[in-house]
């Protein structure tokens, strides 16, 4: 088996009394959806900040392909592969769509958002900016204010920023969160292509998205992952059953 694009090796995060990830230890194949599920305050957010570099570690450490970056901010993480988007929109909603984009990119790249002016007119980057509106559905709204989006189309936005960074691999908290059934089907089927582009860890709610799509599930229950495997797998625990899925699974 090939080396996992991303891996976990006992993290754990305490505030206060409260142990919110605990050994935590996963990995993200090539090619795969992996999904990480589990009931409100699983620990699952503050295991996506630790993975993204958002937060420090109590103890543990994160590779990306092979690669220990555990010691590296998000900006740096960025550069080394990691593409992430955000269970609450992080974006800039005064300024447009393309700026976004671009800006996105600039930061993630280079951490020098006053080079902005002077990128404006770099065809390669822009050119590369458009290109990921386009695989989004959103060059047509490239000019539109991100603040009159709606809160689909800055999901998109979201990934599109993401895939400026040409990223090793995408991490993804509840990509398909606030949207309607149409636009969760539809950001699914987009999920489900991207795959082949770079491989997902999946932080989830909707089970609908989580069962069309992984490939493997990860149940995190009071910061400790209690099983990983298929979706059969999952489905055929008691344990997540009664810690989280519910009877029948």
């Amino acid at each position: 088996m090939s080396e996992p694009v991303l891996s976990t090796h006992g993290l754990r995060k305490s505030f206060g009394a409260l142990t919110a990830t605990d050994n935590v230890s996963i990995d993200l194949r090539r090619g795969e959806i992996h999904a990480i599920i589990g009931p409100n305050g699983a620990g699952k957010t503050t295991l996506i900040a630790q993975i993204s570099g958002s937060l420090a570690s109590d103890a543990g450490r994160v590779e990306l392909e092979g690669r220990d970056v555990t010691s590296l901010g998000t900006e740096a993480r960025a550069r080394a592969g990691l593409g992430r988007t955000f269970q609450i929109s992080a974006l800039a909603m005064e300024d447009t769509v393309f700026e976004n984009v671009l800006l996105g990119a600039v930061g993630a790249t280079s951490g020098a958002w006053a080079l902005f002016r002077s990128v404006i007119h770099d065809r390669n980057l822009t050119d590369h900016a458009m290109q990921a509106l386009e695989r989004v559905g959103l060059a047509g709204a490239h000019r539109t204010r991100c603040a009159d989006l709606s809160h689909g189309q800055r999901r998109q936005l979201e990934v599109a920023v993401a895939l400026t960074l040409r990223p090793r691999l995408f991490v993804m908290d509840e990509p398909t969160a606030g949207l309607g059934a149409e636009g969760s089907r539809a950001m699914t089927a987009f999920l489900d292509g991207l795959r082949v582009e770079a491989p997902i860890l999946l932080v989830e709610h909707d089970m609908d998205a989580v069962f069309a799509l992984a490939d493997r599930i990860s149940v995190l229950v009071y910061g400790r992952i209690i099983a990983t495997g298929t979706i059969d797998d999952i489905r055929a625990s008691e344990e997540v059953r009664e810690a989280y899925l519910g009877e029948p699974a």
